[in-house]
This record gives C-alpha cells, sequence and structure tokens, in this order.
C-alpha cells in the first residue's frame, strides 16, 4: 500500500543510516552534477551542504536523500510524490491540517515507534512560507544521529535528541526537511540553550537547508 511506502522511506529519511551503509554506498538513486545533489524524480536538486575534506557523505532511495559530514552535520530531504488518496486527503483537509495529519500519521508515527517515549515539543503553522509549511520540532529519546562521533559522551541515561522538521507540498509533492540539532548531542556538559534558542537555531537551518533547493515544475527522472 502506498501508506506503507511513505512510513518505510520516512524511516529512512528521518532515523538511523548506519555508518556502515553511508560508506559502503558507491551508487546513488539520484546523481551528482558538480556541486549539487539532483533528486531521482528530478523534482528538485540542491547544493550539497557537505563537504568531502569533512567526511561528508551521501545516501539515498527513490525518495529519500540524506546528508551527513564526521562532525555536526545530519540532515535529510523526503520527497513524495502525491497519489489519488494524497491528493484527496490535502483536498480534503486543506493544507494546514493535511501537513498536520501527514506528520503525525507518517514521521511521527514512525519515530514513537523507534524511539520509546518520542513527542512533538512544539509546531507551527507557517501561511507566508511555500504556500503553507509545517514547522515541527520534536525529542527523540535514544534517537541521535550522533553517538558515534568521538565527542559524543554516553551515559546510563537515555540523551534525548531534538529535531526539527520542515513540512510543505509543491507541484504535488509532500516535502519533509529534517535537520538534528548537533549541539545538543556533542557539548552535553556544557549545553545551555534554552527551547526557544533550540527552536531557532533548528529554524534557521532548515531555511538554509530550504534556500539550497531549487525546484523544477516538470521533473526530469535521473538515469
Amino acid at each position: 500500500m502506498r501508506s506503507n511506502r511513505i512510513l518505510s522511506l520516512a524511516a529512512l529519511a528521518l532515523m538511523a543510516v548506519s555508518p556502515a551503509l553511508l560508506v559502503a554506498q558507491t551508487r546513488l538513486a539520484g546523481r551528482v552534477e558538480g556541486t549539487h545533489y539532483v533528486s531521482p524524480s528530478g523534482a528538485y536538486k540542491i547544493a550539497i551542504p557537505v563537504l568531502p575534506e569533512l567526511g561528508g557523505k551521501i545516501v539515498d532511495t527513490p525518495d529519500v536523500v540524506t546528508f551527513e559530514d564526521d562532525f555536526n552535520v545530519h540532515a535529510s530531504i523526503a520527497c513524495f510524490k502525491m497519489d489519488a488518496t494524497q491528493r484527496w486527503e490535502q483536498e480534503t483537509r486543506g493544507r494546514r491540517d493535511y501537513l498536520i495529519w501527514f506528520f503525525g500519521n507518517f514521521v511521527q508515527a514512525d519515530f514513537q515507534s523507534r524511539f520509546v517515549g518520542s513527542k512533538v515539543e512544539s509546531a507551527k503553522f507557517i501561511p507566508a512560507m511555500e504556500g503553507g509549511a509545517l514547522l515541527c520540532y520534536n525529542l527523540l529519546p535514544g534517537g541521535t544521529m550522533f553517538a558515534n562521533r568521538p565527542s559524543f559522551s554516553t551515559t546510563e541515561e537515555i540523551f534525548v535528541a531534538k529535531r526539527g522538521n520542515l513540512l510543505f507540498l509543491r507541484d504535488s509533492h509532500v516535502y519533509v526537511l529534517s535537520i538534528e540539532l548537533a549541539e545538543r548531542a556533542l557539548e552535553r556538559r556544557t549545553y545551555e540553550k534554552t527551547v526557544a534558542e533550540e527552536d531557532e537555531l533548528l529554524r534557521k537551518r532548515l531555511l538554509e537547508l530550504l534556500g539550497r533547493m531549487t525546484f523544477a515544475t516538470t521533473a526530469t527522472p535521473s538515469n
């Protein structure tokens, strides 16, 4: 079913991608053109946000790409083509409620199944962004992507990661941009940011990631 496919791909986009997989994968579903990554469907391209010199890696599927480096970057972009059912849900619910429904049923539900105690900390609908976008912040116990970094200190208490997510629609596609707040995981003992400061950092980084993207009205699939 289409819903199950979205759920499994959301897991790739927003959950852990093992370092071994990142290192081992040599063939992309999309393609790299100079300093840009082009999605397999051709729906968008993005100026690559990681550098090879810093251990930058790209792993993707037909619908999801994840960018990671050896220091403080873990970002993903999911792009799902809306089928007839998804279009009906959007037309029936309206954009705001559709994005809330999509996030709750596919993205957050997958977080909760993988990381016990995961919850949405806050969410905001932004009418002026991309014709209406949903910005969500969630807390993920045991859900950090930075546990393999040398600066990550292990404690007996399960570490609660924080992730920012930006959802919007464009050209009959649902986009989910997601970034983990690296400082929360890597600074640990010296970490003193407030919730408002965390939200602002994630908001700026999500907008920066969005700003790197260029969208094509007529998609040209990658070979």
